[in-house]
């Protein structure tokens, strides 16, 4: 793949963000990690991979982080919708929109040229590409650190916080998450939507995680597919007090 669009979602939540004021700003995107803003880590990851033609930046205040980026004409800052679903699918229907489209996040600090390579060309040709590092390969990589598992038959999984949208047919994914969205911390119930057997087969673990998307692909008219990650650093972004201190020994090679 080359030429294409990445989008970095570096919205805030609403209200106070006590972990952004902790580490003295508003705005989680504007965390200081290993001397620069966070946000600015995977801007210049992006840059410097050969598949990525140009850079759109969404943000709720988007002057603040246009501010502390890299000059380069590849990378535009763009006002975001109110959620993440809502400001995809806007760019569904947008006709200036160039496809396909690569999603990452502004606390993916660590993420490199090399794993947005590793993910793209894993990813090519699919509607639907989400990256995620095995149980087995983080774990060997940092044995002490805690993450989120998506559990399935034959393995455990984290994500990467990288997808790939192949074209605006996702729109119909889009607005599944969108009505769902206020259900972000009840799984269960989103995947109810997608049948009772789909539903069943994951909550008790009968399927693999490739037969899990199969089923939402076919009912949704997609090919989703998992891109398992090379490097288990994909897995580990900035999203508490925790993860700030273990990326910031990683980057001085300390971890």
């Amino acid at each position: 793949m080359s030429g294409i669009t990445a989008v970095v979602l570096a919205g805030s939540r609403p209200g106070v963000d006590p972990f952004a004021q902790s580490y003295g700003t508003d705005l989680k995107a504007l965390i200081p990690v290993g001397g620069k803003p966070m946000v600015v880590r995977p801007i210049e990851a992006l840059l410097a991979s050969s598949e990525v033609g140009s850079i759109r930046v969404l943000a709720q205040q988007a002057e603040r982080v246009r501010a502390v980026l890299p000059s380069d004409p590849r990378v535009s800052v763009e006002p975001s919708d109110e959620t993440i679903a809502a400001t995809l699918e806007g760019m569904c229907v947008d006709p200036a929109t160039q496809w396909p489209i690569l999603v990452t996040t502004a606390d993916h600090a660590l993420l490199t040229p090399a794993m947005v390579g590793d993910f793209l060309s894993k990813a090519e040709g699919l509607d639907i590409a989400i990256g995620l590092v095995t149980q087995d390969a983080l774990l060997k990589r940092l044995p002490e650190t805690k993450r989120t598992w998506l559990k399935f038959r034959g393995g455990a999984y984290s994500g990467a916080n990288l997808f790939l949208l192949g074209s605006p047919k996702v729109r119909s994914t889009l607005q599944l998450w969108r009505s769902n969205e206020q259900n972000r911390k009840k799984a269960w119930r989103m995947l109810f939507t997608l049948g009772l057997t789909g539903f069943l087969g994951a909550v008790l673990r009968l399927r693999t995680l490739k037969q899990t998307l199969d089923r939402v692909g076919r009912k949704l008219g997609l090919t989703i597919r998992a891109v398992e990650m090379a490097d288990p650093l994909a897995a580990v972004d900035v999203d508490k007090p925790a993860d700030h201190e273990l990326v910031t020994a990683i980057l001085e090679g300390r971890a």
